[in-house]
């Protein structure tokens, strides 16, 4: 039985013991979660963290180290921002269409729309893209700022290019860094299936069923939309000439901790690590394009901001004219773009839409207490989405160069 297979047992299993204590247990939520619940979910998320910079930074650098001068990493990123643009569009269309057919919100009633949440203002565009610049690398590196870490693998990248022989120990290090943290990351995944119990325990305990079945079509409708937006992703692939079905055999391990996870930054050394290893796709395509899109690419972002919106204007009637519909497309895809990587980051980046739109952002209450239960859904779609458009990436290029030949997986 492989990892991913105990990973999708032990999903199963945490909503059945959540259930479990939930309803039969209620007294004991509380001790059971502080001691022994809680704290395992949150060691794991921990362990899982603690090799995403090295192996992220290393990756992109050895990857970067066998791309052909700063024209060719111009070339990926704009193939990339373009098929992000495209492929986001399309998730955000699927999101508001979906919302717009079922009518979630029509009919909600019983909510207090009051709740204690922290509500943080997004920056400006233009703040948010000079803060992609880092003062200190380090710093970037320290605090886990994937983007600011993107950035400074891309400038140490072009300048070990430019000193060529002269920065051969500085790569012979990295790479040994790349490999270390590989292999911590296999040993790290052995306790996946206990940390992914605890989480889905936790959130099953803590908020119960109750509240997934009065909200039983919101749910609903984030998984046909989620649906559609994978049988798209399906779709590519197969008009690329790929294999669906070796891609999701190939993704998971990272697929099933993705959802137990809620979390695109935990899933990336594993998606990373799979999508070269499992799928084969190749290492210097990889280690630029699903970085860069862990950071960037949120179609299942897109998805929910969209169907969100929609689904607060049904539940105070307000009328869907066109002005409305544009304010909460544009403000959507900008949001899906910037939305950290982790747990709980929707209802932060909820606001921002909402706010744009002129929507009240008290509706966020209504959404807080199952956001942990669909932030899961939404984050396979993240890692699905990305993966996708790294392999639209890898083709683009063949097309383009096909008499280089292919750098085999590893």
């Amino acid at each position: 039985m492989n990892l991913s297979t105990f990973i999708l047992i032990s999903l199963v299993a945490g909503v059945a013991f959540g259930t479990l204590l939930n309803t039969t247990f209620p007294e004991n939520i509380e001790l059971i979660n502080q001691v022994f619940l809680a704290p395992v979910g949150e060691s794991f998320l921990r362990l899982i963290q603690f090799v995403v910079v090295p192996i992220v930074f290393s990756s992109l650098i050895m990857g970067l180290t066998r791309i052909q001068g700063a024209g060719q990493v111009g070339r990926y990123t704009v193939k990339l921002m373009t098929s992000y643009l495209v492929t986001s569009s399309i998730a955000l269309g699927v999101g508001m269409g979906t919302a717009y057919i079922i009518q979630p919100g029509s009919g909600v009633t019983g909510f207090s729309l009051s709740a204690d949440i922290n509500l943080v203002e997004s920056p400006s565009l233009l703040s948010w893209l000079v803060s992609l610049i880092p003062v200190n690398p380090l710093e970037a590196l320290s605090t886990g700022n994937l983007l600011q870490i993107i950035f400074s693998a891309v400038l140490l990248g072009i300048g070990i290019q430019i000193a060529k022989e002269k920065a051969k120990p500085f790569v012979e290090l990295i790479e040994s860094i790349y490999h270390i943290s590989e292999r911590t990351l296999s040993v790290i995944l052995y306790v996946a299936p206990l940390g992914v119990f605890a989480l889905m325990s936790s959130t099953i305990a803590t908020q119960g069923l109750e509240l997934v079945a009065k909200l039983l079509f919101y749910v609903l409708g984030l998984v046909i939309a989620s649906s559609i937006m994978l049988s798209l992703d399906m779709s590519i692939l197969f008009l690329l000439k790929a294999d669906p079905v070796k891609f999701i055999r190939s993704l998971s391990e990272a697929i099933a901790l993705a959802f137990g996870t809620a979390s695109s930054n935990a899933a990336l050394p594993v998606v990373l690590q799979n999508i070269q290893e499992n799928y084969g796709l190749r290492e210097e395509i990889a280690s630029f394009a699903i970085p860069l899109g862990t950071a960037l690419k949120r179609d299942g972002a897109a998805i929910l901001q969209g169907f969100n919106a929609l689904f607060v204007a049904q539940i105070y009637q307000v009328p869907l004219t066109p002005s409305l519909l544009m304010a909460i497309a544009v403000s959507s895809l900008l949001v899906s773009f910037s939305t950290p990587g982790v747990p709980g980051s929707a209802l932060i980046t909820m606001a921002t839409v909402l706010s744009a739109s002129g929507l009240p952002l008290e509706a966020i209450a209504l959404v807080a207490g199952i956001d942990r239960l669909t932030d899961g859904l939404k984050t396979v779609v993240n890692i699905i989405g990305n993966s996708v458009n790294a392999i639209i990436l890898s083709h683009w290029e063949a097309e383009q160069l096909p008499e280089v030949e292919q750098i085999p997986a590893r």
